[in-house]
Formats: structure tokens, C-alpha cells, sequence
């Protein structure tokens, strides 16, 4: 558990630094997925609005969708996870981030990190 994040009911987390919010799935949710084998994040210039869809990710045991905890304009991807998604798996706070957004608003209705903590336990 990441002390500095904001977490999403949904088990992505952000990282908000200025007006720049950084993104990815939580570790609770890499393990529930196993192994990740394909992640589609949106497109440079996408406007990411909170609560909506904004990709999804594939492993060797489920599909799930990605929701963008706040909202703003996708000024980065992780390219990266397109020869290596199993970096999510790996390292999902550190290299396995997923988005880079220019916020629009204040980030709203996310968890500390001690209130997601307990949503995942009850999921477990």
C-alpha cells in the first residue's frame, strides 16, 4: 500500500503532483487479475473524465475494464507496456503506471490509502 496515493473504489490509484495525475491499477487488483497479458490505454489527447472507461486490461484469467479516477487530458502513456505488460504485474505503483494526465478538476470521491485498504480486504 502506497501511503502518497488516492485510490479508486474501482482499485485504480493516482498520483497527484500540480496539475499532473499519474495512473494505475492497484497491486490488489494486478494479483486478483494473475498474469497480465495486454493492457489498451487511451490515446494522447483523450479527455479522461472521472468514473468513465478508459481502457481495459487482459490476463490469463479475466478482461477488465479501467476507469480514470479524475478528470483531464492524457498527455502520456506507458508505451512500454506494449512489449512488457507484465510490468503491472511487476511493479504496479513504480514502471507498470498506465497514464499521465493535465487535470481539469479536483480529484473527488477517492480513498486514502487506510480506506482502500479496507474495501480490498472485504473483496478478498
Amino acid at each position: 500500500m502506497q501511503k502518497d496515493l488516492l485510490y479508486a473504489k474501482t482499485h485504480e490509484w493516482v498520483r497527484v503532483e500540480d496539475d499532473i495525475a499519474t495512473i494505475g491499477i492497484t497491486d490488489f487488483a494486478q494479483e486478483q487479475l494473475g498474469d497480465i497479458t495486454y493492457v489498451e490505454l487511451p490515446r494522447v489527447g483523450d479527455t479522461l473524465e472521472a468514473g468513465q472507461e478508459m481502457g481495459s486490461v487482459e490476463s490469463v484469467k479475466a478482461a477488465s475494464e479501467l476507469y480514470s479516477p479524475v478528470s483531464g487530458e492524457v498527455i502520456e502513456i506507458n508505451t512500454e507496456l506494449d512489449n512488457a505488460p507484465e510490468k503491472v504485474n511487476s511493479d504496479p505503483y513504480g514502471e507498470g503506471w498506465m497514464v499521465k494526465t493535465r487535470l481539469s478538476a479536483e480529484p473527488a470521491g477517492l480513498l486514502s490509502p487506510e480506506e482502500y485498504e479496507e474495501i480490498a480486504k472485504v473483496e478478498e
